[in-house]
């Protein structure tokens, strides 16, 4: 638990130290936003602060700080480092600064802020890849939570019909009107679980792995015949949503639509990913009980866990939940793994809409253009939902290749924020070191992974930090170049 205690105190001084200097790198100013110059009543809005905020989080967080960090905690203690350091060096800097830099782009999406910093080609591959990801983000976020209605009752097929129809409204209607009233509330469920949580461990102050006396791969150690998964890279693309998410540079341009202020984006923008990191924490703490705990894991005390080590993490959320919170905690683990997808789901659909828009020119008001460019993304998510069923492993398999072009598409969105750092003669060492980073989790990932090359990992790991190496010389050529250009 002080391992814990420690990283809270790290990811709220982050907040009030980093977080405070990535700003003044950025330097917001009293320039009109977009939500005041392009208000259209649908996706430019002004909203109140606080509840952006916390459309905000919703929108970025989901299931994924509970998923991600627990599943991240098998492999013990370590995931707390990057929680921490990667929250606040990686994750919350990477969404700030995506959201401030549409704001200063009449509230630009992602691929059209990488077209315009990295090329033209850049910016039409980023644009099917972009649209690719948030068709898969909406597809795996109906599957899961039809899964655990299906459990309550009904057949799976009509809860994704349902949800489904949920994500057409949802998507086609004005920001406000859904996304705006219910979203909040939402959010708040999940703030109020993981808080009940944190309160919990307080109380009771289990007793879990510290860091500096298992600083190893435990989850290897426990299962040795089945866990094959190395800390590096396959930590960093399992807890992604906890620390970085590519998903989250899609959803900061969704609420630089809506911010009255330039000055609002740190405790917006920074501030939600700091937030996330804490549910990410605290997780994480509760997974490493359920796995770890001593004198005995958690799944031996609690009735129901019959899986072991083995426990699939929305289960890990209802077991913890009904055992801890009771009848209270039952309802927020609903709300947290059945709610919180759908809401990230539709989202990213909106998302989706407003990227191809943009490309297209099309002008969102009338409902036939909406529908236009909505119908075909829902046919290619229903066609691979129909996949993922059909397959035995199709869940498995789909969400494997979203985490890793999550984290893909972080690597983009760094080096987008790298070069306008860069020509703007501001301190750009706070999105290349992270860029750098990601370069090479996700490229040694790719060539290891057994759903990509699946080389011999000594080679595996030779060819990624050859891609570190050809970033470093790429960067610095390019960079000697465009001195010489600003000079």
């Amino acid at each position: 638990m002080i391992t814990f205690l420690v990283s809270l105190v790290a990811l709220v001084l982050g907040y009030l130290l980093y977080g405070r200097f990535v700003e003044r790198v950025f330097a917001p100013d009293d320039r009109v936003t977009p939500a005041v110059a392009k208000a259209d009543g649908l996706d430019y809005i002004v909203l109140p602060n606080w509840k952006i905020f916390m459309i905000q989080f919703l929108n970025i967080a989901g299931t994924g700080p509970i998923f991600g960090a627990i599943m991240g905690a098998k492999f013990g203690p370590v995931a707390y480092l990057w929680i921490v350091f990667g929250c606040i060096f990686a994750g919350a800097t990477h969404d700030y600064l995506s959201g401030m830099l549409s704001m200063r782009h009449d509230g630009a999406g992602l691929p059209q802020l990488i077209g315009h910093y990295l090329g033209k080609t850049t910016k039409s591959v980023m644009l099917v890849f972009t649209v690719l990801l948030l068709i898969m983000v909406g597809t795996v976020f109906v599957y899961s939570p039809a899964e655990i209605l299906h459990s309550i009752g009904g057949e799976t097929m009509m809860w994704v019909i349902i949800i489904f129809c949920y994500y057409i409204i949802a998507t086609m209607l004005p920001i406000d009107k859904i996304i705006g009233k219910v979203y909040p509330l939402f959010a708040f469920s999940l703030l109020f679980m993981a808080g009940a949580l944190m309160i919990w461990l307080f109380l009771h102050w289990p007793t879990v792995p510290e860091l500096w006396t298992n600083f190893y791969n435990m989850g290897a150690a426990t299962e040795p015949d089945t866990w094959k998964d190395n800390i590096f890279p396959a930590l960093f693309i399992t807890i992604a949503c906890g620390a970085i998410s590519g998903f989250h540079g899609t959803q900061s341009p969704l609420m630089a639509r809506c911010v009255k202020s330039e000055k609002m984006g740190r405790p917006i923008f920074y501030g939600a990913m700091i937030t996330e990191g804490i549910v990410a924490l605290i997780w994480a703490t509760v997974a490493s009980w359920f796995f770890y705990g001593d004198p005995a894991p958690g799944y031996t005390l609690i009735a129901n866990a019959t899986a072991g080590f083995h426990t699939s993490a929305p289960a890990v959320v209802n077991l913890v939940c009904n055992d801890w919170l009771g009848v209270a905690g039952a309802v927020l683990a609903m709300l947290g793994v059945v709610a919180a997808p759908i809401t990230s789901g539709d989202t990213a659909f909106r998302s989706g809409r407003l990227i191809v828009a943009e490309w297209l020119k099309l002008d969102q008001r009338p409902i036939a253009k909406r529908l236009m460019i909505c119908i075909p993304m829902f046919i290619c998510s229903i066609a691979m939902l129909v996949w993922q069923i059909e397959n035995p492993d199709g869940f498995n398999t789909i969400w494997q290749y979203f985490g890793w072009s999550n984290q893909a598409l972080s690597v983009f969105t760094l080096w987008t924020l790298t070069v306008y750092l860069v020509r703007h003669k501001k301190p750009f060492w706070i999105t290349l070191i992270p860029a750098l980073f990601m370069t090479t989790v996700c490229s040694t990932f790719l060539f290891i992974s057994k759903q990509a090359f699946y080389l011999p990992e000594p080679l595996g790991y030779s060819l990624g930090g050859a891609c570190l190496l050809v970033a470093i010389i790429w960067f610095a050529c390019w960079y000697k170049k465009e001195t010489k250009k600003i000079q």
